[in-house]
């Protein structure tokens, strides 16, 4: 087993300096990172984060963990191998300090009543909410409290548009209150304290690496899955326990695989199993007649206005969307046969399912070790 990165952790106690190794090995492919407290040398156990094939998810999955002890409060001894975690940069420092604080310090009642507001509004113009506003823009305007439009501008997300469409539906709520603080915001980076806001820095990483992980984890297994029959293919909530990701998000992500080239019929016929054959021919034909870049039309069409509750609603979209990904990909081939028949040697050569790559190559591997110092 050859050691491709070593480090040191060091976190600072009340009463002592407790240290930790941070790690990487590989063997004939086979990757495993974790970690290994060193505050009692004899009894000192390995922790692993990772054990398997998969260089990207080895790496995810590092990464995440890794992210998760520079938020308890451990820092490397030689830092210039995680520049990544510990710089953001100078560019958008003062905007994310703006975030931090306001995460921070969020006046959570005027923020309930904001959230409200913005309900209200998203069922009155029949749009999504977070295309109102943000969680993230109703923290800042919680906090720092703008009273009028130029104020509301100085607050990092919240772009034109949004403030000439809701911006004095916003200041409503918060021109008539007192504040202790001025404009513009400049103050706050003089005021929050650097270990909390590098605290905070550690954690949104932490959420954002471990969203990779999960990710990385789910193409996997979906690609897996995709290999198998009917009867064998992973179901879409067994991929979901195991990778963490949402059903909903897994079929987005099935769509893209399936854009480049994958063919995931097997989960899709699993799924689809419980789908009589007359409603997805009725939901093909629609696709025929009204198009397939908007599933609603197609819903009512198929289904009629008497549609089920939330729960039932969100089986027929899925229903919908995994059709959809039938029918294109049966649209395409389609296509391709009706073609000039000169064209059809590219075409075959081009519609091969491409080759999963789930390790690195020998000659890959140095360059990759090069690398790793910057991740």
């Amino acid at each position: 087993m050859a050691v491709v990165f070593l480090n040191r952790m060091e976190i600072e106690r009340e009463t002592e300096v407790g240290a930790a190794q941070v790690w990487i090995e590989e063997e004939d492919g086979n990757w495993i990172s974790g970690w290994t407290e060193l505050d009692d040398v004899e009894s000192a156990s390995r922790e692993i984060w990772y054990e398997g094939m998969v260089w990207n998810e080895m790496l995810a999955v590092y990464r995440h963990q890794l992210a998760a002890k520079l938020a308890e409060g451990y820092r490397p001894v030689i830092r210039d191998t995680f520049q990544e975690f510990l710089e953001s940069g100078q560019r958008g420092r003062y905007t994310q300090k703006l975030v931090c604080y306001s995460e921070l310090n969020t006046d959570d009642e005027l923020y309930k009543r904001l959230a409200a507001w913005r309900r209200a509004k998203a069922t009155e113009e029949h749009r999504a909410p977070y295309l109102i506003a943000t969680n993230r823009a109703l923290r800042l305007i919680s906090t720092f409290l703008p009273q009028t439009l130029d104020e509301l501008r100085e607050l990092p997300g919240i772009g034109e548009s949004t403030i000439q469409r809701y911006g004095e539906g916003m200041i409503l709520h918060t021109a008539e209150l007192e504040r202790a603080h001025s404009f513009p915001l400049d103050w706050v980076e003089r005021r929050l304290d650097e270990e909390a806001f590098e605290a905070w820095t550690y954690k949104n990483k932490e959420r954002k690496f471990k969203r990779e992980a999960e990710r990385v984890r789910a193409n996997r297994l979906l690609l897996q899955a995709s290999k198998g029959t009917v009867g064998e293919a992973a179901s879409l909530t067994q991929i979901s326990q195991e990778s963490g990701l949402e059903r909903r998000e897994l079929i987005e992500m099935m769509e893209s695989l399936e854009k480049n080239g994958y063919n995931l019929d097997a989960i899709i016929a699993h799924e689809l199993r419980l789908m009589p054959e007359t409603q997805q021919l009725a939901v093909r034909q629609a696709y025929r007649d009204m198009g397939d870049s908007f599933l609603k039309p197609v819903l009512k069409k198929v289904y009629g206005e008497d549609l089920p509750g939330d729960s039932g609603l969100d089986i027929l979209y899925e229903q919908l969307r995994l059709v959809r990904i039938r029918f294109r990909r049966e649209s395409e081939l389609l296509e391709q046969v009706q073609r000039p028949a000169s064209s059809h040697g590219l075409e075959t050569e081009s519609a091969v399912q491409p080759e999963v790559v789930i390790a690195p190559t020998p000659a890959a591997k140095s360059k990759r070790r090069e690398r790793l110092a910057e991740a």
